[in-house]
């Protein structure tokens, strides 16, 4: 019996007109506890995205989220359910891991298109937890998280992939 809490992700930031879905692999601590996506102030998501998609990265989370949304971007994670004591992908018990439903979720979500992983976590447990057939494109990009210790600007140039999807 492990003494990891049980953790739950998420729900989707997402409707029926999303084209691309970045996918993470579970929210941090600071995510969780808020309830919000990319929640830690030292997460280099936000401000990215406000760099390509002009959303306000400090705006209310809510208008964030709706400005996603009406750029056609969804925000997911792979897992629903894990075991994990911090916020470290490496810390989440293997055995613990249930992923999120994506058979229905790309049923409910068919103009997506492409599938951009947050860091080789979410792409690896992906491929190892859904086993769902999609016509979609799938494509790995570094992780957003302050423990990533790529430079920023790097970050930058790698995800600009995303704006023109």
């Amino acid at each position: 019996m492990s003494s990891s809490p049980l953790l739950e992700g998420l729900p989707p930031i997402a409707d029926r007109q999303a084209r691309l879905l970045i996918l993470g692999n579970m929210p941090s601590v600071m995510s969780l506890a808020a309830g919000q996506y990319y929640g830690n102030p030292r997460n280099a998501f936000w401000r990215i995205i406000s760099e390509l998609f002009d959303v306000t990265a400090d705006a209310p989370y809510a208008q964030r989220t709706e400005e996603l949304r009406r750029h056609g971007i969804a925000v997911w994670d792979v897992l629903k359910h894990c075991r994990r004591i911090g916020s470290l992908d490496s810390a989440v018990e293997p055995g613990s891991m249930v992923a999120n439903d994506f058979a229905s979720f790309f049923a409910a979500h068919r103009g997506i298109r492409r599938v951009f992983f947050n860091g080789a976590a979410a792409e690896g447990n992906y491929a190892r937890l859904v086993h769902t057939q999609t016509d979609v494109d799938y494509f790995r990009l570094p992780s957003t998280s302050p423990a990533q210790t790529m430079r920023y600007a790097d970050k930058l140039s790698a995800w600009r992939v995303i704006a023109g999807s």
